[in-house]
């Protein structure tokens, strides 16, 4: 036996298609924030300046271990040449005095050698300490874009789920209304097809867009007021009103 329902409750369904093509239109806005799509831009530039701070201070790392090295062989020649200046003071020995003196030569080239290396290794920690402080700027700056994309993307949430909540309190009060058998219909088509009520207007279902043929609107026009119709473009309750066009 076909479904009945007043015109009144099928109305109903109008209200309550509406409610729920309000409330899948605030998912979709929930779902495609433009915060979203920021957010996942600042997380890829945010990886990528980690990657580059990692291999930058690997770097800085390795310059300050070799400028460690360096100083340590410029102390140990600077020792050696103290060393050998106090005994060549206090040599008598002509011998022992020209060795001194040859090795003061060389050891003082050394010095000098190893002071321009530590120089260069010293211009080069610089620059990389330079590049360092840059990295960790730019990820405060990143971080701190991050925390207001966030912020706005929270709140716009809070928003949405306040209509949601006001949408889903207001289905609750209207599918109440609806008649049980009426509203199981209504659920089925809209799980199935997207749309469980249509509304038909001046011949045209709404859920669809399209015009009923000839021969559909005969059907619709012979039953009963309270027979309950689906749509044949949509499969929806197709719901009719004064506006219909009958």
């Amino acid at each position: 036996m076909a479904l009945k329902a007043a015109p009144d409750d099928q109305a109903l369904l109008l209200d309550l298609q509406a409610i729920d093509t309000k409330l899948a239109q605030l998912d979709h806005r929930a779902k495609s924030l433009p915060e979203h799509e920021a957010l996942r831009r600042l997380a890829s530039e945010s990886e990528s300046l980690r990657l580059n701070f990692v291999e930058q201070n690997g770097m800085l790392e390795d310059v300050r271990l070799e400028l460690s090295r360096v100083e340590a062989d410029v102390e140990t020649v600077e020792a050696r040449i103290k060393r050998d200046t106090e005994r060549l003071t206090a040599s008598s020995s002509v011998k022992d005095v020209a060795a001194l003196e040859q090795e003061l030569v060389a050891l003082k080239k050394r010095l000098n050698d190893l002071e321009e290396i530590e120089l260069t290794v010293m211009e080069r920690l610089e620059e990389h300490q330079a590049s360092v402080n840059a990295l960790t700027a730019q990820n405060d700056a990143v971080r701190s874009q991050t925390a207001d994309i966030e912020a706005a993307r929270d709140a716009a949430l809070a928003t949405i789920d306040a209509e949601r909540n006001s949408a889903a309190a207001a289905r609750r009060t209207t599918e109440g209304k609806v008649p049980a058998e009426l509203l199981a219909l209504y659920e089925k088509q809209r799980s199935r097809y997207g749309t469980g009520a249509s509304l038909l207007r001046g011949g045209v279902s709404m859920a669809s867009g399209v015009k009923l043929l000839e021969n559909e609107m005969q059907v619709v026009r012979a039953a009963a007021e309270d027979d309950v119709l689906l749509c044949p473009s949509s499969e929806a309750i197709l719901v009719r009103t004064n506006e219909s066009g009958l």
